[in-house]
């Protein structure tokens, strides 16, 4: 299981265009992707439980990857945060 935690800097936090984004990007990968919040977890595949979570600006969130791809996963979505959120 390979982990990171992001503190998100886009003003407007994960709303509708970036979680649809974020769940594309997670689509790419084998491995289950669990996005946590204020210890409440999600699937990020599911961009409705996504959006549910409310993240704003400045919150830090935990990033859980696990399966066959999880190193390309963990990369590629760091990437992803980094240059997006």
């Amino acid at each position: 299981m390979k982990k990171f935690t992001y503190i998100i800097k886009d003003e407007l936090g994960i709303h509708a265009r970036p979680a649809g984004l974020l769940a594309r990007e997670a689509q790419k990968y084998q491995s289950h992707i669990i996005m946590t919040r204020n210890g409440r977890s999600v699937d990020i595949n599911r961009l409705m439980a996504l959006m549910g979570l409310g993240v704003k600006c400045g919150d830090e969130v935990l990033l859980e990857i696990e399966g066959i791809d999880e190193s390309a996963a963990c990369k590629g979505l760091l990437a992803f945060f980094e240059n997006t959120l």
